[in-house]
């Protein structure tokens, strides 16, 4: 058997920012470190900061005064950054830098008074911050899409501009048939600059693409509720090639190898290389024996933390 490593994989720009601010204020500030909802979706990489001291909260009321709270990479609402101001808390916004971006086009749209859609998943936390971004009035709102039906619903006067945007994580052909819908329904639809699926979601999935065309099964490295882990399991099982979502080598069965010879494996961009590394050896063990790299897009994006975290030792 072969195992084909997609690239890239595994943890983007965000996500390394949002865990580096993370280490870097336990490092200064000390244990216990408060975090709005996980800093990102994997199991890893949260039961590893849960160990140096920090505490996940999902509710800011429950965070002592005057303590250090860090907003996750998901992003949060107006009202989270209300509530952390009454409680006195040093805030560190982790958010990435993508998702800023639809939260200040969202706050422009509430601004002017322009019904806004947003294509997402219910219940997501980034979801929830960028609805919560939009101040709702007689005159205007956003309203929540998860698919083409929900476009269909909506009862937006069709004389009157309307906007969209999206979640960062999607599937970009699933997300490209809702717009196009939206831009069937409504004749004056103001769009992003450019697409709110991030960079690395896009590379991700056209990496995972090109694997479906040269594997019988595809590893997913990432935990279930990782949205982005969750679309490249969908891309390749709608190609028609198994797929399974794996937290960590143990999730694995030797079952699922049986008559296969190229084995595709990648890790969405909230699961860590130390776990994609656990899993080739484990695959080892059952046999696996070529490792091969497949080639992609390199990705050189980097953002900056606070600078208030940025002190060198």
């Amino acid at each position: 058997m072969n195992i084909i490593l997609a690239n890239p994989r595994g943890f983007c720009a965000g996500v390394d920012r949002a865990i580096e601010i993370t280490n870097k204020a336990l490092e200064i500030f000390g244990a216990p470190i408060y975090v709005k909802h996980e800093i990102v979706h994997n199991k890893y990489v949260v039961d590893e900061l849960k160990e140096k001291g920090v505490i996940f909260i999902e509710d800011v009321k429950k965070v002592p005064e005057y303590s250090i709270l860090i907003y996750s990479a998901h992003g949060v609402s107006e009202k989270i950054i209300q509530q952390s101001d009454k409680r006195n808390l040093q805030v560190f916004n982790a958010t990435c830098p993508l998702v800023t971006k639809v939260h200040m086009e969202v706050a422009r749209l509430s601004k002017k008074q322009i019904n806004t859609i947003l294509i997402g998943h219910k219940g997501h936390p980034e979801v929830e911050g960028t609805i919560g971004r939009y101040r709702t009035n007689e005159n205007s709102k956003i309203i929540l899409v998860e698919n083409e039906d929900d476009v269909l619903s909506l009862k937006f006067d069709p004389n009157k501009e309307v906007a969209y945007v999206t979640q960062t994580t999607l599937s970009i052909d699933d997300t490209l048939n809702i717009i196009n819908l939206i831009k069937k329904k409504y004749s004056n639809v103001i769009e992003p600059a450019r697409g709110d699926i991030c960079y690395a979601t896009t590379n991700r999935q056209a990496a995972v693409k090109d694997l479906t065309e040269k594997c019988d099964i595809i590893f997913v490295v990432g935990s279930e509720n990782s949205s982005n882990s969750n679309r490249l399991k969908e891309i390749a099982t709608r190609a028609g090639v198994p797929a399974y979502l794996l937290d960590c080598a143990d999730d694995l069965d030797v079952k699922w190898l049986s008559n296969k010879k190229n084995i595709g494996l990648t890790a969405g961009a909230s699961a860590p290389e130390v776990l994609v590394q656990s899993i080739i050896n484990k695959l080892k063990g059952f046999g696996a024996l070529n490792i091969i790299n497949a080639e992609g897009v390199q990705e050189n994006i980097t953002f900056k933390i606070p600078k208030e975290l940025a002190i060198k030792n």
